[in-house]
């Protein structure tokens, strides 16, 4: 019988351990990415280094180390947790003899895997390209290699596509058609804005449960995976409150340490669903010994994209998955909260959290509308917080939470 199951490439994972990092945790998501990309890590590998080699990354005598650890356990490629410069890859490969990656090469590959939408492709295949680009001066060796594996979905390993005039023109046109994408989610950006529904954006690291949250309470049928990034296009849904105020959530793309600015730059109309938002719902995965670092990533990247004056919930999830809750703050929200959206509930703690934050950004009113402006009342119903209503002769008295430029 013949045997057509795919075989798994073989990774050594390479760090070089510069500024007090913590690379073995590095090297562990590392090793989930490869993962999700569908090789196996067979062996690791850290130099400790004041600073990169510009040569070689690691030094030419780990190299040596390395090329042993390579032959040991008959790897396919290696993996570098940084970005490596063409040179780097161009002088590993010459000395290796075998595929030489990245990280950013790794993520790149797996959102090549996992995007479904014309847009999540086309930001995809522009990153890609932009990557690329930047790689072809001595690259020919890598380019023009057959064979599948990591590094090689998407745009780009055709020797046409290596052509810089190629290139450029595709990115030009990707571009083109990015900022047609982009002024579209503008004119539907615009429109729940006028409507005057708040938006609550759900971020988070990735594999943390937004996903996850998201369906348990919209029932929004998004995937969810016990991988990294298993999603990537972002998912709107409506959500009414107990109040009967009606909001709209928003899962994003999840973030990730030493995400490639190929990536910022290429999903940035994509991430700045955020940016809009009223609300940042965070979500953190406390069963995960290093979330404090993932928090940290999170606001990190946050910050690169200008998103830091919004009140945030932190959401501590999976708490299933823990004996004992640890001790964990998060200084810059505004609440805190213990979930499993893997188990579900009511979820009352947090939509309540929204609704204060929401009414604290309004102004509250008491007002009696004349039977003849009934439909007022239901205006209100459906963009504000009705508090209550109350009929008498002169009209409905009624007790609410209006935006300020809510014109009655």
């Amino acid at each position: 019988m013949i045997d057509n199951t795919e075989k798994k490439e073989r990774a050594v994972l390479v760090a070089a351990s510069v500024n007090d990092e913590d690379t073995e945790a590095l090297l562990n998501e590392l090793s989930e990415l490869v993962k999700t990309a569908g090789a196996e890590t067979v062996a690791t590998l850290i130099q400790n280094k004041e600073a990169f080699d510009n040569a070689t990354y690691i030094g030419r005598g780990k190299v040596e180390e390395l090329k042993n650890l390579i032959a040991i356990y008959e790897a396919d490629c290696i993996v570098c947790d940084d970005e490596l410069s063409p040179i780097q890859q161009k002088n590993l490969e010459d000395i290796l003899d075998v595929k030489v990656l990245d990280r950013t090469t790794v993520i790149l590959d797996i959102f090549a895997k996992h995007a479904t939408t014309g847009e999540g492709k086309l930001q995809v295949e522009l990153a890609q390209l932009k990557y690329r680009s930047t790689r072809l001066i001595g690259s020919n060796n890598q380019l023009s290699r057959l064979g599948g594996g990591i590094g090689t979905r998407g745009p780009g390993e055709k020797k046409l596509e290596t052509d810089r005039r190629v290139i450029r023109n595709r990115i030009g046109q990707l571009n083109r058609e990015l900022e047609n994408v982009k002024m579209h989610r503008s004119v539907m950006r615009k429109k729940r804005l006028e409507g005057d529904t708040p938006v609550c954006a759900i971020v988070g690291y990735t594999n943390a449960g937004k996903s996850t949250l998201l369906n348990a309470l919209t029932g929004a049928g998004v995937l969810e995976e016990d991988k990294l990034f298993a999603t990537l296009d972002p998912t709107s849904r409506r959500l009414l409150l107990d109040s009967r105020q009606e909001i709209i959530l928003t899962d994003t793309v999840g973030f990730i340490r030493k995400l490639p600015h190929h990536l910022i730059n290429a999903f940035r109309s994509t991430l700045e669903e955020a940016k809009y938002a009223d609300i940042i719902i965070h979500v953190v995965d406390i069963s995960d010994p290093d979330c404090d670092d993932k928090m940290a990533a999170v606001y990190k990247t946050l910050s690169d994209l200008g998103i830091m004056n919004k009140p945030v919930i932190t959401v501590f999830n999976k708490c299933d998955k823990v004996e004992e809750l640890p001790v964990i703050k998060d200084l810059k929200a505004e609440m805190m909260l213990y979930i499993s959206a893997k188990q579900g509930g009511d979820f009352t703690e947090l939509k309540d959290a929204v609704q204060n934050i929401i009414n604290s950004q309004r102004k509250y009113i008491e007002i009696t509308v004349p039977y003849n402006e009934a439909g007022t009342v239901n205006k209100i119903r459906k963009y504000g917080t009705l508090l209550s209503e109350e009929y008498r002769d002169d009209g409905i008295f009624i007790k609410a939470y209006i935006e300020n430029s809510f014109d009655i």
